[in-house]
């Protein structure tokens, strides 16, 4: 196989010339494609599937995201870490030991941190976490190469002294099984049932505690982003969080309200196979069920439908879909690499929205029951606030449950 590297990049261990620091650090493809770099984070190395997000904002958010459990994330915006990290803007739940993100790769140098809340260094903030990073990179060629030939398999290294085992960086590229069939929700599920009450943060006050719920959702942790539970709790609800792991008689025996699926990682249909028969019950209690991403999917699952790997899937806070039950567009946030095969889905399944990028299937409902699911985030963690109104359409199917006038969606 040939060595070969994007335009900006070398496959050499002598520096670009316009770079002030060495080569410490390696992207390696499983095709054998060799991008050198600048290492930052956590020395070593780590192997996933590389996808790019292209969003302006939100680095921190994007890297504590459990559903980039087992990739490497490469930022399309060139200058990333700027702004610093602090205690606030992570998205990994309460008892998840770590997101299960593999690695970072930039265009840029990390600067010095310039921003009112930064507590600390970004490349700080990576080691504490594990996180591999590679800076100096063509992060427009490596997108470009994402873009025609999918997601590639790789192996991200640092280390300092700049000198590596390329050929075994090679073989273990090749060699990892990639997402396809991976139940990655072990990894970054609680381990434990708790409750939540923090609300959305708001500017200069920072975040706020829900004190008197109207309603009880139990949301099951696949890979549960905090700024869900945050707008649940927003919305009027008192959250109980339960482990993957929890069986539908686990789930209602807790008496609540609505149950709510949550994001996570890796192939729905390896996750499914425990996760999907307890999804049925569920459905067939006949209380709420509200779904995102993870959730969206097994919930399809669970209905009938099947998922499929994307090419390059979708990752970013500026996708626009379509809600087909109000005809508005919205700019949403989106983070996954299978997707729905509308299809395949059931008669009884109604498609609710869709990607205005390729037209993929981004919600569904149960026709005459209260159930739906979105693939995209409308938690906005980070992204735009046009689809906040899904957690009040979940919030009004739990008033029609308890005879109670339903809200304006906001």
């Amino acid at each position: 196989m040939s060595t070969t590297a994007p335009k900006g990049s070398t496959a050499t261990d002598q520096p670009a010339p316009w770079a002030d620091a060495p080569l410490t650090a390696r992207l390696v493809l499983a095709d054998g494609t060799v991008i050198a770099g600048r290492g930052l984070g956590a020395v070593g190395a780590a192997t996933g599937e590389v996808c790019f997000n292209t969003a302006i904002t939100g680095y921190q958010e994007i890297l504590t995201d459990p559903s980039y459990a087992g990739q490497i994330v490469t930022f399309t915006f060139p200058h990333v870490g700027n702004v610093g990290t602090n205690s606030e803007d992570t998205e990994t739940s309460n008892l998840a030991s770590r997101s299960g993100v593999r690695g970072c790769v930039l265009r840029a140098d990390i600067t010095e941190p310039s921003n009112y809340r930064s507590a600390s260094h970004f490349d700080r903030w990576l080691k504490e976490r594990g996180i591999v990073g590679i800076a100096g990179v063509d992060t427009r060629a490596l997108t470009s190469l994402i873009r025609d030939k999918g997601m590639p398999n790789a192996v991200i290294a640092h280390e300092p002294t700049g000198k590596f085992d390329i050929d075994k960086l090679k073989a273990d590229a090749k060699a990892w099984p990639g997402l396809d069939g991976m139940d990655l929700v072990p990894d970054v599920t609680s381990g434990q049932s708790y409750t939540w009450d923090e609300t959305r943060w708001v500017w200069n006050k920072g975040y706020g505690r829900n004190e008197s719920p109207e309603f009880h959702v139990v949301a099951i942790d696949y890979g549960l982003k905090r700024n869900i539970l945050r707008c649940l709790a927003s919305a009027g609800c008192r959250v109980t969080v339960v482990p993957a792991t929890a069986s539908a008689d686990e789930v209602l025996a807790r008496k609540p309200d609505g149950i709510f699926l949550s994001n996570g990682p890796g192939d729905p249909a390896a996750t499914g196979k425990y996760a999907v028969p307890e999804i049925r019950k569920l459905v067939g209690s006949g209380l709420p069920v509200f779904g995102i991403c993870l959730g969206h999917q097994m919930l399809s699952l669970a209905l009938g439908g099947k998922t499929r790997k994307m090419h390059q899937g979708h990752h970013g806070a500026n996708h626009p879909v379509k809600d087909h039950t109000t005809n508005k567009v919205e700019i949403v946030s989106m983070n996954h690499g299978f997707t729905v095969d509308r299809d395949s889905l059931p008669k009884s399944v109604v498609e609710t929205h869709v990607s205005l990028f390729d037209g993929t299937n981004c919600g569904i409902q149960l026709d005459g029951r209260p159930v739906f699911s979105v693939q995209h985030h409308p938690e906005a963690s980070p992204g735009p606030q046009d689809s906040h109104y899904l957690f009040t359409r979940f919030t009004n199917m739990m008033r029609a449950q308890k005879g109670k006038t339903a809200v304006k969606e906001r």
